[in-house]
């Protein structure tokens, strides 16, 4: 089934008008008559509609689910060009709630504060778009790029923050980590902290593990893209059998 991001409120209506991205969207879709469409506002709403005489008339009622018990947090050093596209976009799949892109000394990549606010709108379409093909109900937050400094400012507000990070003695695998800090007491967020291509400095190691716990993301040397996907989907494994039991059910659906 074909699904469109309308906004928040839209799907109060019977019969919908489209705002200008998503009805250019359903032109280039091209549904037949009868065909139903969900749409959904990324805020854990969904509905569906049938296309009918150039309309999108209420087919169902309208379909409520509650928020993930744990949000997971992507603190990524943002990558080249189409590799940080992907990343995002593997990351929504995965349910990320928050991206929070990261500039560090390291980075191949330098944007200056101008350009931060357009590159996030971009960002922000790659992970609608994601969301749309996902079947995710809800949208997470991307943030504009930030410093390292502010990017080690915001992971303090996280539950619990993991790093990849050769360390002395050896860094336990993630998955022993993450595990075993669910098992110490349910968190309401996790999240993973991903350094650039060149790594991290001496300075901004020493930084981030006051913060977050050191882990090891396998025996090999992994790009930065591959890092951030890997510690996301070891993130949403571990939370998965919390997760299941509500994300996926609706919380209330009116008919």
């Amino acid at each position: 089934m074909h699904r469109l991001l309308v906004p928040a409120g839209l799907m109060a209506q019977e019969t919908v008008t489209l705002p200008p991205d998503a009805a250019r969207h359903l032109k280039v879709l091209r549904p037949r008559p009868g065909e139903e469409i969900e749409l959904f506002d990324g805020q854990g709403h969904s509905r569906r509609y049938r296309w009918a005489d150039g309309t999108l008339c209420v087919a169902n009622g309208l379909v409520t689910y509650p928020p993930p018990p744990i949000r997971l947090f992507l603190f990524a050093c943002v990558t080249k060009g189409s590799r940080w596209d992907w990343t995002i976009e593997k990351a929504v799949e995965l349910g990320v709630a928050e991206i929070v892109p990261v500039i560090s000394e390291r980075c191949i990549v330098r944007l200056a504060a101008g350009e931060r606010a357009a590159k996030a709108e971009r960002w922000r379409r790659i992970a609608a778009d994601a969301a749309r093909q996902s079947d995710a109900v809800w949208l997470p937050t991307v943030r504009e790029a930030v410093d390292f400094s502010e990017a080690v400012g915001l992971a303090r507000t996280c539950g619990h923050v993991f790093a990849g990070a050769l360390t002395d003695p050896p860094s336990p695998p993630m998955w022993s980590a993450v595990t075993n800090a669910l098992a110490g007491g349910a968190s309401s967020s996790l999240g993973v902290f991903v350094g650039p291509e060149g790594d991290f400095t001496p300075e901004e190691l020493r930084t981030l593990l006051e913060t977050a716990t050191p882990v090891s993301f396998g025996p090999t040397v992994l790009r930065a893209e591959t890092a951030a996907i890997f510690g996301v989907s070891v993130l949403a494994a571990a939370c998965h059998g919390i997760c299941a039991k509500t994300c996926l059910q609706p919380l209330d659906k009116k008919e």
